[in-house]
């Protein structure tokens, strides 16, 4: 996995780049007028997921509007626990729906089957690479084995860590089988989508926030690192991105420190004289509301997040997604005001 140029990667290794390169998560979805034509054909937003052809083009869309220097792959965190034999479906205005466990037994354990049933992902990241300019980073992602837990559990979406701490709490062991499960398929997928031309990758841990934290090491970290470890066996080289969003400052820290991420990306509510004080290459963390805003407070934020990361490996992105509502002028003013 070479860098080629891309100044992502040159990042993600260490580097300082000016101005920082950029890229936004979500960037790719339903604030883009083109998505939502594609979205109308499509039927489902699941369908686009799962077909390569679709999910070439949803990833390439903003690549298109505002060259940023990063694509993500259009895809979901759900497509793990699919691949471990569960039923996913997206009901409109409602969010995910899934069949929900008390236990890791019945669960898909053949690494054959998952990367089967995970391929679209890979004929997409293949489809892209093949489009991208050559100085665009290609980024794969999972979600963090604590984040798919919560959905397991609860059998839908949203932040309710109820019924997965629940079970945490009153049987650990069989949680921790359930852990230690979609780490190893979570780590299979993302070996899968580097070796399919992606750069690097990113955990997303959505759910990372509210745990005490003796349960955010058992629950986070040690999962965390467990795949970074298996994905570094395999992909020495490997370029990884962590986001446990909404830990606390201190829980980022050992985050960082502990699982061998190359870059820690934070979200909106950590300093940022906080953030450029950490000895790892950071990625973070616009207020997706300014992004809605626009004007001069959009400018000024930017100017002000940019200055304060002068000097530092940083990643400029935001601390949560892309919202619907976002005006794509200012995605592009944001891109043309980091660039001037």
């Amino acid at each position: 996995m070479k860098n080629s140029g891309k100044r992502l990667v040159s990042v993600l290794e260490g580097q300082t780049v000016s101005p920082p390169p950029v890229w936004l998560m979500r960037q790719a979805g339903r604030y883009l007028p083109e998505y939502r034509e594609l979205r109308a054909r499509a039927g489902s937003f699941w369908t686009m997921c799962n077909d390569p052809d679709m999910a070439t083009e949803i990833t390439l869309q903003p690549i298109r509007r505002f060259g940023f220097d990063a694509a993500i792959i259009f895809s979901d965190i759900l497509t793990v626990p699919f691949a471990l034999g569960r039923k996913v479906t997206f009901e409109e205005s409602v969010g995910p729906r899934l069949e929900p466990v008390s236990s890791a037994d019945g669960l898909e354990r053949d690494p054959a089957i998952w990367r089967q049933k995970l391929s679209p992902a890979y004929e997409t990241l293949k489809k892209v690479r093949a489009a991208l300019p050559a100085e665009t980073t290609l980024l794969g992602f999972a979600g963090a084995p604590w984040t798919l837990a919560t959905y397991l559990a609860a059998g839908r979406g949203g932040d309710e860590q109820k019924a997965a701490k629940l079970w945490g709490y009153r049987d650990p062991e069989s949680f921790g089988v359930l852990l230690d499960l979609l780490g190893d398929c979570v780590a299979a997928h993302l070996i899968a989508q580097i070796e399919a031309g992606a750069d690097a990758v990113q955990i997303f841990d959505s759910w990372a926030s509210g745990l005490p934290a003796d349960v955010f090491t058992r629950w986070v970290i040690a999962p965390t690192k467990r795949i970074v470890e298996n994905v570094r066996a395999a992909k020495p080289d490997a370029k990884i991105i962590g986001f446990p969003r909404a830990a606390t400052l201190q829980g980022y820290e050992r985050y960082a420190r502990e699982t061998g991420v190359n870059a820690l990306s934070v979200d909106t509510s950590a300093p940022v004289d906080w953030m450029a004080k950490l000895d790892v290459p950071v990625q973070g963390n616009l207020d997706p509301l300014l992004l809605v805003t626009g004007g001069d407070g959009l400018a000024r934020a930017v100017d002000g997040l940019v200055e304060k990361m002068r000097g530092r490996p940083f990643i400029f992105n935001l601390g949560h997604g892309v919202l619907q509502e976002t005006p794509p002028d200012h995605v592009a003013a944001l891109v043309a005001r980091l660039r001037s």
